[in-house]
């Protein structure tokens, strides 16, 4: 791994808990890594350490197997060879495009500093704008521009802070496809701090999901939604409920009982003696539950949120339990409405009864039960 994150803790004084607690990650040559969790999980802080601007408590951080922190170490920032895009871009307003690029080459003749400036341009897709200033420029530019200065010292790892968070909706989507994109041409190694899942999503080749310091899961956007290693990622990633649920073996196949009926066909299901007396709950996502009338299981409209080319519908079922579907718009019911719902569960993925969703992952390798799951680094 290019960087490697070894049970990292950061402590600031008197505060009660660590900032960040034993936290260990790694990140290949050439890979994205996204960091997410709700404010002041920890994110900002572990994405300083590797910058070099937080000293830590214990553990250590390697790059390219040199230690660059721990207890004992603390390599300067200057000298880690690291570039930052922060969040509101810190470009300078009095100086043009080509100078504000150029910042960080002067170390370049003034030749070889145009033509390195004129390249990372292009890369970014902003040739032939060196002469502009930063208030002639639209926002998603002067965050390209932010880019493109990062990315022309050639850094060995590249951080991003919240980048796109002083964009509209629209273009924080967009940009995070391109700034992947660009990331990928550069062949770039590169740290992202967001709150945003789409942005997550987007550019990440692998995920990280942090609260209250711990780091619950470190995987690919398909594994955090499919087969959460924590309650609390099942949570925080899409839409989903969690519903009681009780397994247990019918002949040779193993069975999981829902208020909508049982899942049959689970491969990998955990066995019965996995919880108490069988007794778990089991995530469904609005993915899981399909809008079908001629399906005997009905529930009732309680919410509906708009979205376009469809609904998302929160429903109550007779038992009580709510779920969620996602349904397309032309099926335009009232709240109030019963419909017919099925559950199509691919992945199930079930907890302990009533667990904590802020329980941090337990040490070690935590497990994961579900269809096809591994465990989870």
């Amino acid at each position: 791994m290019f960087l490697n994150v070894s049970q990292l803790t950061i402590r600031y004084p008197g505060a009660a808990q660590p900032a960040v607690d034993g936290v260990s990650l790694g990140l290949a040559a050439g890979d994205i890594g996204v960091l997410i969790g709700p404010s002041g999980c920890g994110k900002t802080t572990l994405l300083r350490a590797v910058a070099g601007l937080e000293r830590v408590s214990a553990g250590s951080i390697a790059l390219a197997q040199d230690t660059v922190s721990s207890a004992e170490v603390h390599l300067p920032a200057e000298q880690r060879r690291i570039g930052m895009v922060f969040q509101d871009y810190a470009l300078f307003p009095h100086l043009d495009v080509e100078r504000n690029i150029g910042f960080g080459l002067r170390h370049l003749g003034s030749r070889e500093r145009a033509a390195r400036v004129r390249e990372v341009l292009e890369l970014v897709g902003l040739g032939g704008l060196q002469a502009r200033y930063p208030h002639e420029l639209s926002g998603g530019q002067q965050q390209r521009v932010a880019l493109a200065r990062a990315l022309a010292p050639s850094p060995r790892l590249l951080l991003l802070d919240e980048p796109f968070s002083n964009l509209d909706v629209d273009l924080r989507e967009r940009l995070a496809h391109e700034v992947r994109g660009i990331l990928k041409a550069a062949n770039a190694t590169a740290l992202f701090v967001t709150h945003d899942q789409l942005e997550a999503f987007a550019i990440g080749d692998v995920i990280g999901v942090m609260h209250q310091g711990h780091l619950h899961q470190w995987a690919n956007a398909y594994e955090l939604y499919h087969r959460p290693a924590t309650r609390f990622v099942a949570e925080f990633i899409g839409h989903g409920v969690f519903a009681p649920a009780r397994i247990h073996q019918h002949g040779g196949e193993v069975v999981v009982h829902t208020p909508l009926g049982d899942l049959q066909d689970v491969e990998e299901c955990p066995l019965p003696s996995a919880y108490e007396a069988g007794l778990c709950d089991v995530l469904l996502r609005a993915d899981d539950i399909i809008h079908d009338d001629e399906a005997p299981a009905k529930a009732q409209i309680v919410r509906k949120s708009f979205r376009g080319s469809e609904f998302l519908y929160t429903l109550r079922l007779p038992s009580g339990d709510m779920v969620m579907t996602h349904v397309p718009s032309h099926h335009n019911h009232a709240v109030g409405e019963w419909i017919g719902i099925r559950a199509a569960v691919d992945h199930v993925v079930t907890f302990e009864r009533g667990a904590g969703a802020g329980a941090p992952p337990a040490p070690g390798v935590p497990v994961v039960h579900g269809i096809g799951n591994a465990p989870v680094a």
